[in-house]
């Protein structure tokens, strides 16, 4: 992409506009399709340097409110075929019954003693959790583990949380914290008040006929709505925040496609990408936010932008260009791939499942990009963004 003027005439390109390829359209002869692609596959990068692992990380069982025990739970979901998954009963263990704490041994020693046992290092991890409710400032908090038997984090008051209480537990590097239900009257958040620094570093964006990406948006079908409850009112105000999916479901069935209308036929699941298949590195890419919702199924999402993966921040000098880079391969056709820049869509291509994309213009101090890909069975799937500073 070496004309002078292109930066004057537009603000995103092909690789198809390249002077390679155009020489190559306008010889008189000999030029073969291959070697127009070869013209242009010369800018794709090399292929991602982590695995892809998709798993369920939010359900209930019998310990709680779910409908069945803890071990048909962990049983259905190794025989579905998905890569890791946790289990993230209620703290109080249920309205009227004890807390997860209470006991000896107590429930949560249960669990962890059960995620052992399941976890299966390189073909299904499981990875330690509960759901913690956290008023005022969030409601419902999955809570994620790093390592086995970590301590449950408690505060003045069960069932809430202080500001300092939730700066202490956002700060540590054993767990991490992830709000869902955001849109909701009753159990939401509002990211348009909540001080910056009580930011999440991800949130459930889906679990079943509620992706939380903004209001109206054509996968949601909850009771309730308010506005500032929704993942781009937390981008709007700055947050780094990434996204997971999980069904949250308590039949114990887990993420597999219900007889019902759309969208709630489709359960949320999360895309991972990680040097392996284990808990240290399933949480280590978590944490860096190198990771995607989607609705059910299989579906491997690779968004780079520069070399960068979804969830990382980088800087740019404010003349170096973008190379946007994305691939989805799922268990359906693409429709639609939509480039989201700084919270609005900036490029649609449909029925193109990669793409390489140039983009020569720095909007703001600090944009922020992601993608949100559509199957053609209607499911949905978004990437963690990539956050680009520009640099002088």
């Amino acid at each position: 992409m070496t004309h002078p003027e292109k930066k004057l005439a537009r603000r995103y390109d092909t690789p198809g506009r390249c002077a390679e390829f155009t020489d190559l359209v306008y010889m008189d002869a000999g030029v073969t399709g291959a070697d127009l692609k070869r013209a242009e596959q010369r800018f794709v990068p090399g292929p991602p340097a982590y695995n892809a692992y998709i798993g369920e990380l939010h359900g209930h069982s019998t310990l709680s409110d779910g409908g069945v025990d803890i071990d048909t739970y962990f049983r259905n979901l190794r025989s579905r075929g998905i890569d890791f998954g946790a289990l993230s009963d209620h703290d109080h263990g249920g309205v009227g019954r004890p807390t997860l704490w209470s006991g000896a041994p107590s429930k949560w020693e249960l669990i962890n003693r059960k995620a052992a046992e399941y976890d299966e290092p390189g073909k299904f991890t499981v990875i330690p959790a509960y759901e913690r409710d956290s008023y005022p400032y969030y409601n419902n908090l999955v809570v994620y583990y790093g390592t086995r038997n970590g301590e449950m984090i408690r505060g003045v008051r069960d069932g809430e949380f202080t500001e300092g209480e939730l700066q202490q537990a956002l700060a540590r590097d054993d767990v991490i914290l992830v709000p869902h239900d955001t849109y909701m009257f009753s159990a939401g958040v509002d990211f348009r008040r909540i001080p910056e620094g009580l930011f999440t570093p991800l949130i459930e964006l889906y679990s079943v006929a509620d992706a939380a990406e903004y209001m109206g948006n054509p996968a949601f079908d909850a009771n309730s709505a308010c506005e500032g409850g929704f993942w781009q009112d937390a981008l709007r105000r700055g947050a780094k925040m990434g996204c997971i999916g999980g069904s949250d479901n308590h039949s114990g069935t887990g993420a597999t496609v219900l007889d019902a209308p759309y969208p709630h036929n489709y359960q949320g699941l999360t895309g991972i990408w990680a040097k392996g298949n284990t808990l240290p590195d399933l949480f280590s890419a978590l944490k860096a936010r190198r990771c995607y919702t989607i609705m059910g199924g299989r579906m491997v999402i690779d968004f780079r932008i520069n070399g960068h993966y979804m969830g990382e921040e980088f800087a740019a000098s404010t003349d170096e260009e973008l190379a946007v880079w994305y691939s989805v391969e799922a268990d359906c056709a693409v429709k639609k791939v939509t480039l989201v820049k700084n919270l609005r869509d900036y490029i649609m291509l449909k029925g193109n499942p990669r793409q390489l994309i140039f983009d020569y213009e720095h909007e703001t101090a600090e944009d922020c990009y992601y993608l949100r890909v559509e199957l053609t069975d209607g499911r949905f799937g978004w990437t963690s963004p990539i956050w680009v500073s520009i640099i002088d």
